[in-house]
Order: C-alpha cells, then structure tokens, then sequence
C-alpha cells in the first residue's frame, strides 16, 4: 500500500468550515467528523472537548468566526448580481 503524506491543516480547516453547515442552537454543530479531526480542533481551540454523550460539538467564539470564514472561503460562490 502507498503512504500518503496527509496534510491534517488542510483536513482541518475544510472539518471546520463544514461543521459550519451543521450549524444549530446558535453554537453547537453535529459531531460526525473523523476524532482525530475533532481531537485536533479542541486543541486548537475551535471546539470545546468532543468526548461526551451529545451528539454535537460546541464552538468556541474564535471557532464559530473562523468556522465561518472558512465555509465562506470554499464554500460560498461569489454575487454576480451586481455585474
């Protein structure tokens, strides 16, 4: 089997940006991403601790603006109404 060099930033921030989809409550996003990729957001301070029996996750202020701004990033196309 080839081993691929994974770029877990990239895998990351895509994980953020589609928890934003999940959005519910104002804060929380449904937890049905891959741990290690959950794991790694808590540590970065995106996400309150994912080890619990909800299940959703709970963004922190800094993971919900930033889980925006990525959704936005790769996800949202651009107005063209204003052409």
């Amino acid at each position: 089997m080839n081993v691929m060099n994974i770029n877990t930033e990239a895998i990351d921030e895509a994980a953020l940006a589609l928890l934003y989809l999940t959005l519910h409550d104002q804060y929380r996003a449904w937890k049905g991403l891959d741990w290690d990729v959950l794991n790694r957001l808590y540590e970065k301070g995106f996400i309150c601790d994912p080890v619990n029996k909800t299940k959703s996750v709970v963004f922190t202020e800094q993971g919900l603006s930033e889980s925006e701004r990525l959704f936005r990033q790769y996800f949202v196309l651009p107005d063209r109404t204003n052409n």
